[in-house]
């Protein structure tokens, strides 16, 4: 018997309803927090389904590291789409057939600990590593190797005996710059590759002027897009031996309510400067907006696409809790959530907004639970210092808005929690469900196991979720007090 959750089985009475949705003719059934958190540690099983209930440890820690798939999460074969227009391209089984150099291959064996690609991963490097170095769009979703990809990327085309930037990675924030320059530097650890990440500096970092500094000579720059533009309209940052330019979390990227306009500017000066520069975009979701602008930026390039958007159930539990006012939610986080995620690891609470942060952490921290909070209002300096102390464990629980939603890898995160859930900008009323699938991706990674808490208590509320379940074909359970 499988020991995991069936969410087509119990399923709330009015979602039951909602058009687009697989019914199933088992009788529906509501699911009570008191009954959720004991059969979480009796592993019972359901009076009205054989199926059985979540158990605690079907929602533990893996601490092993299988190297056999490098803890990553692989697509079937049939779910990857490429487009690769008169270009052959052979996929690879080891990293051997990839003519890496012993150094990489080295990083990729003893530090990074893997022992062969991913589908994923097996797929997209013999593009973007082999001649004619053809641009890439690839989309895949969380957890699949996405990262290796470009930072192996970078690191193999860099001529070390030349010292200028040979490879540039442009990413939305700088929490995912930084998590992004430890993984170049950990797989570049036995090469002599120089890596800088351009960031905005903190309040207690020396305050010199972009004007006024030497000019970059390290191979490899990762940073955000103002920082990165700046450097670059100072002549700091030299674009002529440019060989690769990255964008990490491509949709955002190019968006309009994100940074096209830095992204399209900087990718405009590169291919001036560099006429042969290699442009990749990787990122877990693009809508059908940022494909058409991409199709019109990239015209000759590879593509690969996993068309399967939806979650990925079968490591990732989803529930939604039905709160009656909003004072509820913070009840259910602090006598129902807390005490799971203590058995389980590390929990991420997101929130629609920097005030909506301030208060629940106020509130949470009075009640003596001692948690972390970042958003875009938070000193550099200090939002560098609480990703490495929640990175290291030093607290197990973080407040964060979408800040946090995209790329921030943490093995130990297993609770997610939508304290808000994520609405577009420009219209309060429609879920953002890009968002809402990088939200969710922070917990479980690397093939472990994971749980999603979605809080509910106002009609909006409701419909937003019904807008996200009808999106990606789910019927969520729905917990109750």
């Amino acid at each position: 018997m499988d020991d995991e959750f069936d969410f087509k089985q119990v399923t709330s009475l009015s979602l039951s309803r909602a058009s687009g949705i697989n019914q199933s003719t088992k009788p529906e059934v509501k699911q009570y927090w008191s009954s959720f958190l004991q059969v979480l540690g009796e592993n019972n099983t359901m009076s009205q389904d054989s199926s059985p209930l979540p158990n605690m440890q079907s929602l533990s820690i893996n601490g092993t590291n299988n190297a056999n798939d490098n803890n990553l999460e692989d697509p079937k074969p049939s779910e990857i789409t490429t487009d690769t227009g008169n270009t052959w391209y052979e996929s690879v089984a080891r990293f051997e057939d990839l003519g890496l150099s012993e150094e990489l291959l080295k990083g990729l064996y003893v530090e990074m600990r893997f022992n062969e690609p991913s589908k994923i991963q097996s797929v997209t490097l013999p593009m973007i590593l082999k001649p004619p170095y053809k641009d890439l769009v690839a989309q895949s979703h969380n957890g699949t190797g996405k990262t290796t990809c470009f930072v192996l990327g970078m690191l193999s085309r860099v001529n070390v005996n030349l010292k200028a930037p040979q490879a540039l990675c442009i990413c939305p924030t700088r929490e995912l710059a930084i998590q992004n320059l430890e993984v170049l530097r950990k797989m570049g650890k036995y090469t002599d590759i120089k890596s800088y990440c351009a960031i905005p500096m903190g309040s207690k970092s020396p305050d010199i002027p972009i004007s006024k500094r030497m000019p970059l000579t390290q191979q490899v720059i990762i940073g955000t897009p103002g920082t990165i533009k700046q450097w670059i309209s100072y002549k700091k940052l030299s674009l002529r031996e440019n060989r690769i330019l990255v964008f990490d979390e491509a949709d955002h990227m190019l968006a309009e309510d994100g940074f096209r306009d830095d992204s399209t500017r900087i990718m405009r000066d590169i291919k001036a400067s560099s006429a042969h520069c290699q442009v990749l975009l990787f990122s877990a979701s693009f809508n059908d907006i940022v494909r058409n602008f991409i199709s019109r930026v990239i015209t000759e390039g590879n593509k690969l696409f996993v068309e399967r958007e939806q979650l990925c159930l079968d490591v990732l539990k989803q529930y939604k809790v039905n709160c009656p006012d909003e004072l509820a939610k913070i009840r259910i986080i602090k006598d129902k959530i807390f005490d799971l995620g203590e058995h389980l690891g590390q929990t991420v609470i997101f929130v629609h907004s920097r005030a909506s942060a301030s208060a629940l952490h106020t509130e949470l921290e009075d009640s003596g639970w001692e948690c972390s909070i970042i958003h875009g209002a938070v000193d550099n300096d200090e939002r560098d210092k609480i990703v490495k102390g929640f990175k290291e464990g030093l607290t197990k629980v973080l407040i964060a808005n979408n800040l946090l939603a995209r790329g921030f890898d943490q093995s130990q995160v297993n609770v997610v929690v939508n304290y808000d859930l994520p609405v577009i900008h420009d219209s309060l009323s429609e879920p953002d469900f890009e968002v809402y699938l990088h939200r969710c991706g922070r917990a479980g990674r690397f093939g472990r196991k994971g749980a999603v808490f979605n809080l509910l208590c106002t009609e909006k509320e409701f419909m937003l979720m019904h807008k996200i379940e009808r999106h990606y074909g789910n019927c969520m359970a729905e917990v109750k007090l």
